[in-house]
């Protein structure tokens, strides 16, 4: 039998030998190694790995123009928002890139028809395949590579992979290939004293450190220009507002575990800045196993939610947590998604092993399970995480960036910070010429998915420090820069040509064209307070800064301006991107034009009238947003 067998693969090899060659094409390259990490060996040849290839997906092209149809103030359909089922048919991959795929796995790579499946979404075909295998059907080479921080290992392919041309056109990525163990990094800086968060790796995520236990706490908005409270919130973007619809109006918080909170923090938050809200919780909404860890980090958490319940102000509003992995997997964005949608859902295949937590877990302790669209997504969504764009490759990112596109057309908006960070990574991390990443890089590294045009990105400001919270803001100069800048992946969205060339031209940063990508999407889009937020951690109030206070800031205003919509029988306000800059809601904001946002050696950004890339359109003017969204249909 085994001299059968040998004799059996002996014979397969030779023919495979024999064929052709085929001719390929490059599909995805990476310039660089991400840092940190360095090939030590060859990957084994009879190591099985579980080869996920998404299809292109139907009429992705058109994406764009869909949205616009429903979200821009001037189109008859404003706010006619897709069913799922209708985003599902436009965009489902075509039978003939399934059979194309197919038979290149079946022909070239002599994978048996019975190891290859299309997942439930049509998405994506998948099969078990060893190294050796798939270094011949992707003409490449798998090594195991190294990071020199804590050794752990990785698998990826070496510089690129290729397809036949043929193929190529039917495929959008393929995993596991490029992608890298890198961190989701949560986007809140604070006061560097004792280390509350013990860092667990598992959910690729790291853990910022937390100010100080505040000894005075502050009421008066006097203060304001000190700590951050729900008051001086109110005043700034002049918000006062009674939720009405609060049995159709949704919001939804993004956490990924082992990021958690203590439930008696809301009530130690609530006795000091809003009694009437003492008892009251967010509602747990798991994903893929997600669950509060007792014990865990909870800086994250308990801001966003303190703030969002805090801003909504009514125990009638349910406030939903997205709780996303299990603490033995973690998790990252695509496992969001699958449970948002099953049509992209890649359960058996597509989750990167290297970036996103798959799921049925199998490990001691693992969710065993896989999630997929259990969630029905809230009207607004807001995500304090991100990565540089440098993490990850282009094709990774497109297809995810497409599907938040994707579920913006049924009315949800997704609000994400756009980073601590400046126009660099942390720790002076930019790119140089060869677009590395390293520290001391000149080069300008934006972030994602605060480039993806479908996203609403949302910078920091603060209150200048001696200044009345009544006076003008200016962008966060403490603590940490705003992120902003353009994207080396996107191009310039559609609906900011106008805003950007009016920043560019007016007020010209002066780098060399290399510095900074100017034909690329711009951002952050809108801007809030993100310095010296007062948050309940363990029982005693703390400081915590980044645009990880800004982005649930908005979008918890923005979640009453839904309310209002509903209560008239209007809907959702979705994708507000195309609204926001058109001229429907000139002077809707508070212009900021003060401040930059520094790194790569330089001053960044400027913020000057008008929109810019520190602090987008400025702050939120709630009256004035409230009323222009009112007399959109």
């Amino acid at each position: 039998m085994l001299l059968s067998g040998f004799f059996t693969l002996g014979v397969a090899s030779l023919a495979l030998a024999a064929r052709t060659p085929i001719k390929r094409v490059a599909h995805e390259t990476r310039r660089s190694l991400p840092v940190g990490w360095t090939p030590v060996r060859r990957a084994h040849p009879d190591m099985v790995l579980p080869l996920s290839v998404g299809l292109v997906q139907s009429n992705l092209e058109h994406l764009e123009t869909y949205l616009m149809d429903v979200s821009h103030p001037d189109s008859p359909n404003y706010s006619k928002h897709w069913t799922p089922a209708q985003v599902a048919d436009a965009f489902r991959p075509a039978p003939e890139s399934v059979d194309a795929v197919r038979a290149w796995l079946v022909e070239d790579g002599r994978v048996g028809p019975e190891r290859i499946a299309l997942s439930g979404s049509g998405a994506w075909l998948v099969a078990n395949v060893t190294v050796d295998e798939a270094e011949q059907l992707l003409g490449t080479e798998y090594y195991v590579y190294q990071h020199e921080e804590d050794g752990r290992e990785h698998v990826a392919c070496h510089q690129g992979y290729h397809l036949p041309e043929h193929v190529s056109k039917h495929v959008d990525l393929i995993t596991p290939t490029l992608h890298f163990d890198v961190k989701v990094t949560r986007h809140a800086s604070v006061e560097p004293v004792e280390a509350l968060w013990s860092a667990k790796n598992v959910g690729k995520l790291a853990g910022p450190e937390v100010g100080g236990v505040i000894h005075n706490i502050f009421h008066e908005l006097d203060d304001c220009d000190k700590t951050i409270t729900l008051a001086c919130l109110r005043v700034l973007y002049d918000f006062v507002y009674e939720p009405i619809a609060t049995q159709k109006n949704t919001i939804g918080v993004v956490e990924y575990t082992p990021q958690s909170h203590n439930a008696s923090d809301f009530d130690v938050f609530f006795a000091n800045y809003s009694k009437s809200q003492i008892g009251e919780r967010p509602k747990l909404v798991p994903i893929d196993g997600g669950v509060l860890v007792p014990g865990g980090d909870a800086g994250e958490s308990s801001l966003d939610l303190q703030y969002v319940l805090g801003l909504i102000g009514s125990k009638r509003q349910e406030v939903q947590l997205y709780q996303v992995g299990d603490p033995v997997e973690g998790a990252s964005f695509n496992n969001l998604l699958d449970g948002l949608d099953k049509d992209y859902c890649t359960t058996g295949g597509g989750d990167d092993p290297s970036q996103d937590g798959i799921y049925p877990d199998k490990a001691p302790g693992g969710y065993n399970k896989a999630d997929c669209g259990t969630v029905k997504p809230a009207h607004i969504i807001s995500t304090s995480y991100g990565y540089q764009e440098a993490d990850l490759t282009p094709a990774y990112m497109q297809r995810q960036c497409a599907e938040y596109g994707k579920l913006s057309l049924t009315g949800v908006t997704f609000v994400y910070s756009s980073g601590d960070a400046g126009v660099g990574g942390r720790q002076n991390v930019c790119l140089d010429d060869k677009g590395n990443q390293v520290q001391g890089g000149k080069v300008f590294s934006p972030t994602f998915p605060g480039g993806c045009p479908f996203v609403t990105s949302v910078g920091a400001t603060q209150v200048v420090p001696g200044h009345k919270v009544t006076d003008p803001e200016s962008a966060v100069f403490q603590r940490f820069p705003s992120g902003g800048g353009f994207s080396n992946v996107f191009p310039r969205a559609d609906f900011q040509k106008k805003a950007v060339a009016n920043y560019l031209e007016r007020f010209p940063p002066g780098y060399a064209p290399n510095i900074f990508n100017a034909s690329g999407r711009a951002h952050p889009d809108v801007a809030a307070n993100g310095l010296n937020f007062s948050v309940a951690i363990n029982g005693q109030f703390r400081l915590v800064s980044g645009t990880s206070a800004s982005a649930p800031t908005f979008a918890a205003i923005l979640s009453a301006v839904n309310d209002a919509r509903l209560a008239l029988g209007k809907g959702p306000v979705g994708w507000i991107n195309p609204a926001i800059y058109s001229s429907h809601f000139d002077g809707a904001f508070n212009d900021i034009t003060n401040g930059s946002n520094p790194n790569c050696g330089t001053q960044g950004f400027l913020a000057k009238p008008g929109w810019d890339p520190v602090t987008g359109l400025g702050t939120p003017n709630f009256p004035k947003l409230l009323t222009r969204w009112l007399l959109l249909p």
